[in-house]
């Protein structure tokens, strides 16, 4: 993939970058695995009377188990307030299915412009948005799950795990960087 790249202007700006298959795929795979952890989460949810009567939806008043979930889905309120965990529980508890259906929509509209064999991809501004909430959601996901830290190596061993999967890391990165880069213009 090279760089994106924007074309035309006001309501006819559009952001454009071509995916090889390989990236395409292993994009969409990605996403893919997210969404399910998301969908998952999002089931786990409990009806509640209060919510059968307003409507409102609830979910999970406690923080995920999963350390890549508790990252995407990170406590509500700071933990230097006071009665902190209550509050922390009952905005989880109203906000989290809100906000997974948000990271569930940028995945759908990742899902639905990025060709599955590659190619190009020609997004409008509001796409464009979505895609770096979605690949944002997936490169932290995935920097969780081999632990990245800001004094990794740029490579790791061969012996290493992780060794495989850091350079797909990377390269969400630069999708990201190269992506905003465009659209701030």
């Amino acid at each position: 993939m090279k760089t994106w790249k924007r074309q035309g202007r006001g309501d006819r700006t559009r952001y454009v970058a071509v995916l090889e298959r390989p990236e395409a795929q292993v994009l969409r795979g990605l996403m893919g695995q997210v969404d399910q952890m998301l969908t998952g989460r999002g089931a786990a949810g409990s009806e509640d009377e209060l919510a059968a009567l307003t409507g409102i939806r609830t979910g999970p008043s406690t923080p995920p188990d999963d350390p890549v979930l508790a990252r995407l889905l990170p406590d509500f309120a700071s933990s230097s307030e006071e009665d902190a965990g209550e509050v922390s529980a009952a905005l989880r508890s109203v906000r989290e299915p809100e906000l997974i259906e948000a990271k569930r929509a940028a995945i759908a509209t990742v899902l639905a412009t990025c060709p599955a064999g590659g190619g190009r991809i020609e997004l409008a501004p509001a796409q464009a948005e979505e895609w770096l909430a979605a690949v944002n959601d997936v490169r932290l996901a995935l920097g969780v799950a081999l632990d990245v830290s800001e004094d990794m190596p740029e490579q790791l061993p061969a012996d290493d795990p992780r060794a495989d999967h850091l350079p797909v890391y990377h390269w969400l990165t630069w999708l990201q960087d190269s992506l905003v880069t465009t659209v701030l213009g």
